[in-house]
């Protein structure tokens, strides 16, 4: 089972050539923070562009029920008139995060030093992910956190009584517990310092400071220092949501593997902590290209055009980039598969605990498919067959894991033979316009009767 209902089973068979624009979502990342800081700002924060995916709708009821008030007014268009930090109300119900890993670990690091209590759940596959690389930071601040066996889901979190501020280094790269802990320290008095050993992305930093906290960022021999000081009024904002470049990596990537293609994605967020797949594919030798460079919001942003790129080369993937394209790497080693010679990533051991074990996920299904992939705990390998030669032709487990299924329906595209993924239900946690994005463009898809 899915852990989103029936399975949806679909293929993806060889595309026309992919043409057009592809106007991808909001970007989930500040989505999600968008709506938190608004839910811990006094006022009114208006959000334009949100990302209308079911993790980020998760984060909306979350904030609901912790007291804030949060409003749909169209497609992409919410308020958020928020209680303020240290605000948060104890929610009457378990919270419900449903397969949304980024939500669940900021929403606890929101609530961590307001002395509630609550209670988290998620679907199958947020049950099974670590959350210890959160709660023992938030323990720091004085909060108690009672879950199942390895620290997982259902989780009961305790906020603390009397938080105390936290000097933290993150013991791997993670965007997700360095947002917790500036979270965290928004209640608790004096300063609060995290530190990175390898930059990761800086949204947070980013809107802490918009929304009017007092943040620095300092690079060190010791690493990067970000210090926050604790009970600020937050300010309400408005927010335009770049487009998601996570997102856009799917699109980018199938038409570079499919022949004839010419693509472009506008809009696209390039926040240099996000933009590490773009300069990857770029680095292959691919036929993509930034136009209309601007910066909106703080954030540099461009439009996308991305050609069919026959001659890409394997590369070694500088393993100080894993922290900037993480999710990225899934849709990367399909895009390996149709260059020459091998593709090496190292450093990526974090995409072991995502949704699924995505090392295991996309090595197994690339497999079955008919490429070789040699894999480590750390590292993995995948050896290119060139423009025309991946044979395709196997059934995929997607494993609850939205970019798995998303990485093997843009495989099928370019492929001899169908690609079937046994179940593309979870594409709609952050993609909702997938299929019907793709199939405008040329893709070919075809459902078939669930089990």
């Amino acid at each position: 089972m899915s852990g989103h209902g029936t399975p949806e089973p679909l293929r993806s068979m060889k595309a026309a050539p992919l043409k057009g624009e592809a106007h991808v979502p909001g970007d989930k990342s500040i989505s999600h923070r968008s709506l938190i800081l608004g839910a811990m700002a006094v006022g009114e924060t208006r959000i334009t562009g949100l990302l209308d995916g079911e993790d980020v709708l998760r984060t909306a009821d979350a904030m609901r029920a912790f007291g804030a008030e949060v409003i749909e007014h169209g497609p992409g268009n919410w308020s958020v008139h928020g209680v303020g930090v240290g605000g948060f109300r104890e929610p009457e119900d378990v919270v419900d995060c449903g397969n949304a890993g980024t939500g669940v670990r900021l929403i606890m690091g929101a609530m961590a030093t307001t002395p509630i209590t609550a209670t988290f759940t998620g679907d199958a596959s947020l049950r099974s992910r670590p959350m210890g690389r959160v709660t023992d930071p938030m323990a720091l601040f004085g909060a108690q956190s009672y879950g199942r066996r390895g620290g997982r889901l259902p989780m009961t979190v305790v906020g603390a009584e009397s938080p105390v501020p936290v000097r933290y280094k993150t013991p791997m790269p993670s965007a997700q517990v360095k947002s917790a802990v500036l979270l965290a320290g928004l209640n608790a008095p004096g300063e609060t310092v995290v530190i990175e050993a390898e930059p990761t992305r800086d949204h947070s930093e980013r809107m802490l400071r918009g929304f009017g906290a007092d943040l620095s960022v300092v690079d060190t021999p010791e690493g990067r220092v970000i210090t926050l000081k604790g009970h600020p009024e937050l300010q309400p904002q408005t927010i335009d949501v770049p487009r998601d470049p996570s997102s856009a990596a799917f699109p980018v990537c199938a038409a570079l593997i499919v022949e004839g293609s010419d693509v472009l994605v506008p809009n696209i967020g390039l926040n240099p902590t996000r933009a590490g797949l773009f300069e990857t594919l770029r680095d292959m030798g691919a036929d993509l290209t930034y136009e209309n460079m601007r910066e909106e919001g703080g954030e540099p942003v461009a439009d996308l055009r991305a050609r069919f790129s026959p001659d890409m080369k394997g590369i070694e993937v500088p393993p100080e980039r894993a922290a900037s394209m993480i999710d990225e790497y899934p849709i990367l080693s399909v895009v390996a598969s149709f260059a020459s010679g091998v593709t090496s990533m190292h450093g990526v051991k974090e995409l072991r605990v995502k949704e699924s074990d995505r090392i295991d996920a996309m090595a197994k299904g690339l497999r079955a498919n008919g490429v070789t992939v040699e894999e480590g705990e750390d590292w993995w390998e995948v050896t290119g067959l060139g423009a025309h030669g991946v044979p395709g032709g196997a059934t995929v487990q997607a494993r609850l894991d939205h970019r798995i299924a998303m990485s093997f329906l843009c495989l099928g595209m370019a492929s001899a033979n169908p690609v079937t993924v046994d179940d593309a239900a979870p594409v709609r946690t952050s993609f909702p316009v997938f299929e019907p994005l793709m199939t405008t463009l040329g893709a070919r898809f075809e459902r078939l009767n669930t089990p």
